[in-house]
């Protein structure tokens, strides 16, 4: 589903990371996790195209991705859901029209009514959907991203920091989701710093946990 053969990346003549090689399979749950500025963040963006790799190879649905087209790299980011940490909706949009979106930029057939409000009641928002984001609390915004990052029903969710500015009910709320989302088939790959959550997680499903730090992705521990 995502594989990642000895890739590096570098910014400004400085390694963040080199030589990381990982295969995430289809359906699989893994959380991302290490210090911050060790990368995290840019290895999501790489995974969701929206940053090419210095040098190696990344590979999405079994098909490399270095050569791709505009058009084909766009039509990838439609198989792939991301969730933000600061959320970034459009502040003079409601909330439906910001889940809507996705839809509006890839030139998609509105979905029908009834599909929105019910995945608007899925993440527990069917009842500020005509409210701007502005008016919704940091849990509300989580739950409003994560509806917006599988309006086109993508293969793989990536989440960065999903629970980073809610509370820990709200986070478990976030967490059910995702499980959720997982139990279906989709492939999940989630950065966070929580490592309650992440216990929560393995305690529930089976959960790979990685650590990035040092320029390098390794397994962590079985103590997490």
């Amino acid at each position: 589903m995502i594989e990642l053969n000895n890739v590096a990346m570098s910014y400004g003549g400085r390694a963040l990371f080199e030589n990381v090689s990982l295969l995430l399979p289809e359906g699989s749950f893994h959380f991302l996790t290490g210090p911050s500025g060790a990368g995290k963040t840019t290895l999501l963006k790489l995974c969701s195209l929206q940053l090419k790799a210095s040098t190696g190879q990344v590979k999405l649905l079994g098909r490399p991705t270095d050569d791709l087209d505009r058009n084909q790299v766009a039509a990838f980011r439609r198989q792939i859901g991301v969730v933000h940490q600061d959320s970034r909706f459009v502040d003079h949009l409601s909330v439906q029209e910001n889940v809507l979106l996705p839809l509006a930029v890839s030139h998609k057939a509105t979905t029908d009514a009834n599909d929105v409000s019910d995945l608007l009641g899925w993440v527990g928002l069917d009842h500020v959907a005509a409210r701007m984001p502005p008016e919704l609390s940091g849990g509300e915004r989580q739950r409003a991203a994560l509806a917006r990052a599988i309006i086109q029903s993508p293969e793989i969710i990536l989440a960065d920091e999903p629970t980073g500015n809610v509370d820990w009910d709200m986070s478990l709320r976030l967490l059910d989701l995702l499980i959720e989302l997982n139990r279906l088939g989709k492939t999940v790959l989630c950065a966070t710093h929580d490592l309650n959550l992440i216990r929560q997680a393995k305690s529930r499903i089976p959960v790979r946990v990685l650590r990035i730090r040092d320029g390098g992705v390794t397994a962590a521990g079985a103590d997490l």
